[in-house]
């Protein structure tokens, strides 16, 4: 089991590695672009002339992001979701903490920080850049609105996540999708308000460097949610093995499919993080489609659940009922 760990602790480093290697792909793109719309470089006399400041550019800002992402991403995105560290306080908190402290025990790991975000939405993420510096996230919504079993599956879930070393990869997305698509915006709106397309070659490379600019956030964004939804169903069975009972998270996802709540302070950047999807219409998830899927950033709730049934999670419930409805 412990060989499985590493193999996929190294898995994740490479491709933590290729992703951002692609991001990086992205922002020198689109300083290529800026570059033949402003004039820095251009093709003269059938020769490439100038010099690629805003590429060069573009590359020392998607390192600088790069590093900011797995130094100080996860306080970022804490931050952006309003969280504050969880204390004591009152009986349920002190539930939340205990069984906390359960799941690492059972995951062997070192001490993970607890946050709550203030939302009533029930749901909960993990982020950090390895188990050492990870931090486990859940709205007050579901520290009122689950028992204790329920919490098991869910925590578990989340500690899946930072054993697995996805936080990283999911933590650096989250922080690189939200680069690139201001970095699009800049591209885009400089490329518009640009002058140097008075000729068909201009209007051409105008055209290619407008299109870029959209496609790279889409592209991006589809990138993050293809890694979010491989992880899920792996998360979910390592839930299993920590609290040995299949039905924990078999009735948090159920009281979940039942409960159709957005979170306010998420983001598209940040959806892919949590246990199921917090933006508005998570339910589309349970489409089977491909498209469905593509378009998503978790696997359906409905396979699921199924597949914890399988592990020997229970009957269907009746708020699995109504997720299939």
């Amino acid at each position: 089991m412990a060989a499985d760990f590493w193999a996929q602790e190294r898995a994740n480093r490479r491709q933590t590695a290729a992703l951002v290697a692609v991001f990086l792909v992205l922002y020198c793109a689109l300083g290529l672009g800026l570059d033949f719309l402003l004039g820095a470089l251009g093709f003269r006399d059938g020769t490439l002339q100038g010099f690629p400041v805003l590429t060069l550019a573009a590359l020392i800002v998607g390192l600088i992001q790069a590093s900011v992402s797995y130094y100080g991403g996860a306080a970022l995105i804490l931050a952006s979701v309003h969280a504050r560290p969880l204390l004591p306080d009152s009986d349920r908190h002190r539930m939340v903490l205990d069984v906390i402290q359960e799941m690492t025990i059972a995951a062997r790991m070192p001490p993970i920080k607890a946050y709550v975000m203030p939302d009533p939405a029930p749901n909960a993420f993990a982020t950090g850049r390895d188990p050492a510096h990870s931090y486990i996230c859940v709205t007050q919504g579901l520290i009122d609105q689950m028992d204790r079993e329920e919490l098991q599956g869910v925590i578990g879930h989340e500690m899946a996540h930072i054993r697995n070393y996805d936080i990283r990869t999911m933590m650096m997305i989250a922080v690189l999708v939200g680069g690139i698509a201001l970095l699009a915006d800049f591209v885009y709106y400089g490329g518009a308000s640009s002058d140097d397309h008075d000729n068909e070659g201009g209007n051409l490379l105008l055209i290619a460097v407008l299109i870029l600019a959209v496609l790279a956030p889409i592209l991006s964004q589809l990138l993050a949610m293809a890694v979010s939804r491989r992880r899920e169903y792996l998360a979910d069975a390592s839930s299993v093995e920590f609290t040995r009972n299949p039905r924990a998270l078999t009735r948090a996802l159920e009281h979940l499919a039942a409960i159709e709540m957005p979170i306010k302070n998420a983001s598209r950047g940040t959806a892919h993080l949590f246990i199921i999807n917090p933006l508005e219409g998570n339910r589309k998830e349970d489409n089977e489609g491909w498209l469905d899927n593509l378009l998503s950033t978790h696997p359906p709730l409905r396979r699921r659940i199924e597949r914890l049934r399988a592990m020997g999670g229970g009957a269907p419930a009746a708020a699995s009922a109504t997720a299939q409805a």
